[in-house]
C-alpha cells in the first residue's frame, strides 16, 4: 500500500505546515504591526527527546484558534481527507498529500500518539 510506504512525507509535510504558519503571520503583521509582539523571530525548530521517544516540531507562526482546530483538524469532510483517500484508491501518488490539506494526518504514519497544542493571538491556548 503506497499510503504506508512513504512515512518519511509526514516530516515534509509538517514543515510545510508551519512554513505556512509562519507565513500567515507576516502577512497579518504588515497590517497589524501587534501581531508579532509576543515572539517577533520567525522560526521553525524540530526537536527530538530520545529518552521520551518524541519529536515535537514548533513554529512561531499564526496559531489556531478553536474554530480552526475544530474546522482544520476535526472534520473529516472539510479537512479534505475524504478527497485524498479517494484519490489514493485511485492511484494516485501519496506525495500529493499536502495538495488535499491534509499533510497533518501523515504524522499518524508514525506516531502512536500526536498532540498539537497552539496558540492563536484571537484565542487561547488550546491542547
Amino acid at each position: 500500500n503506497t499510503f504506508y510506504s512513504n512515512k518519511e512525507i509526514f516530516l515534509r509535510e509538517l514543515i510545510s505546515n508551519s512554513s505556512d504558519a509562519l507565513d500567515k503571520i507576516r502577512y497579518q503583521s504588515l497590517t497589524a504591526t501587534e501581531a508579532m509582539d509576543s515572539e517577533k523571530a520567525m522560526k521553525i525548530e524540530l526537536l527530538v527527546d530520545k529518552e521520551a521517544k518524541t519529536f515535537t516540531i514548533r513554529d512561531t507562526g499564526i496559531g489556531m484558534t478553536k474554530n480552526d482546530l475544530i474546522n482544520n483538524l476535526g472534520t473529516i469532510a472539510k479537512s479534505g481527507t475524504k478527497a485524498f483517500m479517494e484519490a489514493i484508491s485511485a492511484g494516485a501518488d501519496i506525495s500529493m498529500i499536502g495538495q488535499f490539506g491534509v499533510g497533518f494526518y501523515s504524522s499518524y504514519l508514525v506516531a502512536e500518539k500526536v498532540t498539537v497544542i497552539t496558540k492563536s493571538n484571537e484565542d487561547e491556548q488550546y491542547r
